[in-house]
């Protein structure tokens, strides 16, 4: 098959802007004199310089060999020193089985490639065939995995060894590996696209901010909305694009703007499990925290919960180490940290998603909020129960747990939250902090010596 017709050709074109890509590597070639199961290149992806590789099925099935990984990792030297995105395009059936351990050794250097570049440039994974062995692996540590669905097959181990339906892309979306599913491959790369857009080019860039489409004063008609609902009337324009949304639904995670600025949401959803902070959740959130923070893009939680999972199987999780995790992950976050609890935050759920306490610049409270140690019904059983009389009701006491002992206000005495607010200035008050973070630098500010007085 001649250059410039394979399958994996084709993708690579596709996904940029037209007449935008520039080939890399083109006749590089095994001993030989195949060329290697690989097409990469660079060119524009709504005007933002993106470098990209695709697997060819159409040369000995995407076979991964030395020279591919070169070739690969060229790119990614190249990637590093114009401090641009990589987006990967695997469908490969593997390594080139009789070059031995130079078959080893390559996956070697690809994946130092990619931990070289984590954190340091966006790295978008897109899987639309077979992506098993370390293939798997590889597009593991990429930031974000877009898998399309009936297509992928993304396992270390293969089928026929431990079942067809591990792999899938409705598997690996539930497992919590690929935090996007595409219905084809125009769409994997429309998905792929649009992230690109809302992220920096590099971790060197910034705070990304974009032409403003919505009114930052627009007042919220937030009564009675939840998880998703309510991080959609908090967006610009409704746009919410969600991460890891078939896996531990109790949370949600995901990229939205405000005010024009791409910001990462982190959300209790208390229409699954009344927003448990389960050891799903916490490495789900966690690991947005960790995603963000490396790009400096500021983080925007929105607590609603009952608190942490009890039971015997949350603790074999271990749920311990998760729930440290996630403090870790928000203590050690260097980047713009904007809490609001907007409805339920009892016990260490208020501690964990977000608090003062654990490095939030600003926490917010809808004048709703219910802040407590623990469950006002708990709470007065646990307490109280002595005082329940025929003219002293539980509904009464739990009322008055909730005044004295669970308001936002009282949490606000104290200075674990800054201010009370109402839900209609939800958005404009987010929007008015994101703003006022944009320049955040955790430093002393650098100075040559003081201003004498005169």
């Amino acid at each position: 098959m001649e250059r410039g017709t394979t399958v994996g050709a084709e993708k690579i074109v596709a996904l940029f802007d037209a007449g935008t890509f520039v080939e890399t590597g083109a006749f590089m070639q095994r001993a030989n004199g195949d060329l290697t199961g690989v097409v990469c290149g660079y060119g524009a992806i709504d005007g933002k310089l993106v470098y990209a590789f695709s697997q060819d099925s159409d040369r000995k099935k995407g076979a991964f060999d030395a020279i591919q990984a070169e070739k690969i990792a060229m790119l990614y030297r190249m990637a590093m020193k114009n401090g641009a995105p990589v987006i990967g395009m695997f469908d490969s059936a593997g390594a080139v089985v009789c070059d031995g351990a130079s078959a080893m050794s390559a996956y070697g250097k690809l994946l130092k490639a990619v931990s070289d570049a984590s954190g340091v440039i966006p790295q978008i994974a897109i899987v639309s065939g077979v992506c098993m062995g370390m293939s798997a692996t590889v597009a593991s540590m990429f930031d974000v995995i877009v898998t399309v669905k009936e297509k992928a097959l993304l396992s270390v181990n293969a089928p026929f060894v431990v079942g067809k339906a591990v792999g899938s892309s409705e598997a690996v979306a539930a497992d919590g590996l690929s935090a996007l599913e595409a219905e084809n491959d125009d769409d994997a790369m429309q998905k792929a696209a649009k992230l690109i857009s809302m992220l920096p080019a590099n971790n060197a860039e910034g705070v990304i901010v974009e032409e403003l489409n919505d009114d930052i004063n627009r007042k919220l008609s937030a009564d009675g909305l939840v998880g998703k609902a309510l991080v959609e009337a908090i967006a610009d324009a409704g746009d919410f694009v969600e991460l890891g949304a078939a896996y531990a639904g109790e949370i949600l995670t995901g990229l939205i703007r405000l005010g024009g600025v791409t910001c990462g949401v982190i959300a209790s959803n208390p229409e699954v499990s009344d927003g448990t902070v389960t050891a799903d959740a916490a490495k789900k959130a966690a690991r947005m925290i960790s995603f963000c923070d490396s790009f400096s893009i500021p983080v925007l939680t929105l607590t609603d919960s009952i608190g942490v999972e009890i039971g015997k199987d949350a603790e074999s999780a271990p749920l311990a180490a998760q729930l440290g995790k996630l403090a870790m992950a928000y203590a050690t976050a260097d980047t713009a940290k904007i809490t609001v609890v907007t409805g339920k935050a009892y016990g260490a759920a208020f501690t964990l998603l977000g608090s003062k306490a654990l490095g939030a610049d600003m926490v917010y409270a809808l004048e709703e909020a219910e802040i407590s140690v623990m469950a006002p019904a708990s709470a007065v059983a646990f307490l109280w129960n002595d005082r329940i009389t025929e003219d002293c009701t539980r509904a009464d006491l739990e009322a008055e747990w909730k005044e004295k002992h669970a308001s936002a206000q009282v949490a606000a005495s104290d200075g674990s939250i800054d201010d009370v607010i109402n839900a209609a200035e939800l958005r404009q008050r987010i929007c008015a902090a994101v703003y006022m973070l944009l320049m955040k630098n955790d430093g002393s500010p650098a100075r040559k010596h003081c201003n004498l007085p005169l």
